[in-house]
């Protein structure tokens, strides 16, 4: 070794170098002397796991499973003694837009370069179980992802695709038993069995009240879905996985490794509760849960969140009960990152993407989806998919990594770090135990805080530098490359499924369908006959997505969040900076001439339940001095003017990701205006592809705030902007 370790280590660059392994443990021994047990020579990640510059033997002294094989318990090293060398993962793409045949061209399309199996993205309006002529939704239909209204949307999007032969894997909560039955009568009519359809349905609601909010029903009925579906499939679909348990998007909501694991692990061990109390051996349906995590760019902490997961997984279902090993193996796909990708020097995002990708294969994935590098600015386009899809085909068929089983068994740091993920994610299991499980600790808003907290840490350690990201906060791209982006014409997928449901109602037998609706609302309100199947035979008739799910509304509701953020966590780690001190000075200075502070509301419109980027910097503003209000999800530019207007707000922030900003950001200046509080500033902040900024301008929307603005940069622009609205 000719120098000391770079970063948070006791060694000063300045100091002689460390030439000898007796200068090593000198220097090693010293700094762990001088700062505890590790502490001066380690990293702390957000979980508080120590992350060591140097791992030796002693540090594999104390492992709970110091030898182990793959595909044996605990599987811990894999969940098939052969793994990859045996058979390489599943590749999938995670893709949807627009219309249902727009989107079967590009299924298609990566089927025939490579994909092994098909993963659908659904519009907010089928997600959140809406008929695409509903006017709530008018301005979510095909934006972010394709608008399914019935079966025969189900059958265009799959056509030419044999689905007794490729795996179908959906990302469906809110809506599950209408899409699910849409595929079930779509795969029906093109010759399939259910017997041999083989993929998998998200079906995880619990996330949903956490982080995404893609609900509909409160959670105690949503679990009664999900439990239903498990036994339904369980008896006729053996092929297919009934719950995929996803970690992903507390992930991207801001939740670290450890937190993560925790989260998804605890919901999947509540779906086991709910299906072992309706009667159900455990052994009946464990086989087929299979699970989804995020993966980020530490690198080394990922590899053993997947590692550590098995072991986990293996020990809750012994506890449950379970004997098969299908049952006691933990099976996942894995998706890189989405929130680690930067509009800012995008071709970036191809790097940070295959670096995620080799962590996820280390980790042992099942399946992996790779994001395309454009996915921080719109929709993956073409070119950028067919990168993210040939990076797994380069690890795959070029490196030789796939000829070795778990490489990283053995590694003093891997097995260290492995056992010390494990340990980190079985205090958080437990504490969500304490709360009553996981339904009660979703419901309280106790989960969701967890990972706003870390998400508005994170926030605060990227504005002020001290995580870096390349091309945003550090070595920052030269102006003006442009990336080609996807753009969806809104207007054109809602007159095409406004057309196709009218088309759908008028072809169908409609007493039949009432009959299968009320069949459906009366199993709501008794706990009759299973859910999925009842949709499947409504299905059948025509019902569409929207009148199954407004059958069973008319019973449970639909569920309303609550919208309170954290406070005094942002600013605590700003303190002391000297952006942050400005920003503190140019509010002060507001509320003396205005005689008030200013005063935002911070909103989502449309469907989108994406609500990190809102709530992070509604906690920001707040630590600086504004009062904030924020406003709940799913709102119409209507229902955002009158809030804004009876809070006598200075300003509205909308919080954009998923491409309604087009139809719905132009809606809400109107209503201001028609409302007579056109002096109330409206900004928009998210993902607003460059080609789109110039029309929001026009259309009266004050400053679009994009990807990589700090808060304080945020709060400056905010006071500009309702300053020059109210002159």
């Amino acid at each position: 070794m000719t120098g000391a370790p770079r970063r948070d280590a006791a060694h000063d660059p300045g100091d002689p170098p460390l030439r000898t392994s007796a200068d090593l443990a000198d220097w090693y021994g010293a700094a762990r002397s001088a700062g505890g047990e590790g502490a001066a020579a380690a990293r702390i990640t957000p979980d508080g796991l120590a992350v060591k510059v140097l791992y030796t033997a002693k540090d594999a002294e104390d492992l709970e499973h110091p030898d182990t094989l793959p595909g044996f318990e605990p599987f811990l090293r894999g969940p098939h003694a052969t793994m990859y060398a045996g058979r390489p993962w599943t590749i999938r793409q995670y893709a949807g837009f627009s219309t249902a045949e727009e989107s079967n061209a590009f299924y298609r399309e990566a089927l025939a370069g490579g994909a092994h199996g098909v993963s659908v993205a659904f519009d907010l309006a089928t997600h959140r179980g809406y008929d695409s002529d509903d006017p709530r939704v008018a301005g979510d239909v095909g934006a972010a992802g394709v608008a399914v209204d019935s079966v025969e949307d189900m059958k265009l999007l799959f056509a030419g695709i044999p689905l007794g032969k490729v795996s179908v894997s959906m990302t469906m909560n809110g809506a599950v038993l209408p899409v699910l039955a849409g595929y079930i009568v779509a795969a029906e009519e093109q010759g399939v069995s259910q017997a041999e359809l083989s993929g998998t349905i998200q079906n995880d609601i619990l996330k949903e009240f956490m982080v995404r909010n893609t609900y509909i029903y409160p959670p105690d009925p949503s679990m009664r879905i999900v439990s239903d579906i498990i036994a339904y499939t369980a008896q006729h679909m053996p092929r297919f996985n009934s719950v995929s348990i996803s970690g992903y998007h507390l992930h991207e909501a801001g939740a670290p490794p450890a937190l993560e694991l925790a989260l998804t692990l605890a919901d999947g061990k509540e779906y086991v509760k709910a299906a072992l109390a309706r009667g159900m051996g455990v052994d009946e349906f464990a086989g087929r849960l299979s699970f989804f995590f995020g993966i980020g760019m530490d690198f080394y902490v990922e590899v053993a969140k997947l590692r550590a997961a098995r072991l986990l997984w293996w020990r809750i279902m012994k506890e449950m009960g379970a004997q098969k090993p299908a049952s006691l193996m933990l099976r996942t796909h894995c998706q890189t990152s989405g929130w680690s990708l930067t509009a800012q020097d995008p071709y970036n995002n191809i790097v940070r993407t295959a670096i995620e990708a080799l962590a996820a294969v280390f980790g042992g994935t099942q399946s992996l989806h790779t994001n395309a590098f454009d996915e921080a600015l719109a929709l993956p386009g073409d070119f950028a998919a067919r990168i993210a899809r040939n990076t797994q085909l380069i690890i795959q068929e070029e490196t030789h990594i796939t000829g070795v089983v778990d490489p990283w068994a053995g590694s003093y740091m891997m097995e260290r770090l492995t056992q010390d993920m494990a340990g980190r994610a079985w205090e958080i299991i437990a504490q969500a135990e304490s709360l009553g499980g996981m339904t009660r600790a979703a419901e309280s808003g106790w989960a969701k805080l967890q990972i706003e907290r870390c998400a508005t840490e994170q926030q605060a350690r990227l504005d002020a530098g001290s995580d870096v990201v390349v091309g945003v906060n550090k070595y920052p791209a030269p102006e003006g490359e442009a990336v080609e982006i996807r753009t969806i014409d809104n207007s054109a997928v809602l007159a095409t499924q406004k057309a196709r449901l009218r088309e759908v109602r008028a072809g169908r037998d409609e007493g039949a369908v009432r009959a299968a609706l009320s069949a459906l609302t009366d199993s709501a309100r008794t706990q009759g006959d299973n859910l999925l199947a009842l949709t499947i035979a409504a299905v059948r008739l025509r019902a569409t997505v929207g009148e199954c799910s407004q059958a069973l509304e008319q019973v449970w509701g639909r569920y309303r969040g609550t919208a309170a953020g954290v406070v005094g966590v942002y600013g605590v780690l700003r303190e002391g900076d000297e952006a942050w001190r400005q920003a503190l000075a140019a509010v002060d200075e507001f509320a003396r001439r205005e005689g008030r502070r200013p005063r935002v509301l911070v909103a989502k419109l449309g469907q989108d339940g994406h609500d990190r980027g809102a709530r992070v910097v509604a906690s920001g503003l707040a630590d600086l001095g504004f009062d904030v209000d924020i406003g709940p999800l799913f709102q119409t530019p209507g229902e955002v003017a009158r809030q804004a207007i009876e809070n006598d707000v200075h300003a509205v922030g909308v919080s954009t990701l998923a491409g309604g900003h087009r139809t719905l950001l132009p809606a809400l200046v109107e209503e201001l205006r028609r409302r007579g509080a056109a002096d109330i500033a409206v900004f928009a902040g998210g993902v607003v592809p460059a080609p789109d900024v110039p029309a929001l301008h026009e259309a009266g929307i004050v400053a679009v705030l994009g990807p990589g603005t700090t808060i304080t940069d945020c709060a400056l622009t905010l006071l500009a902007g309702i300053r020059a609205s109210r002159a």
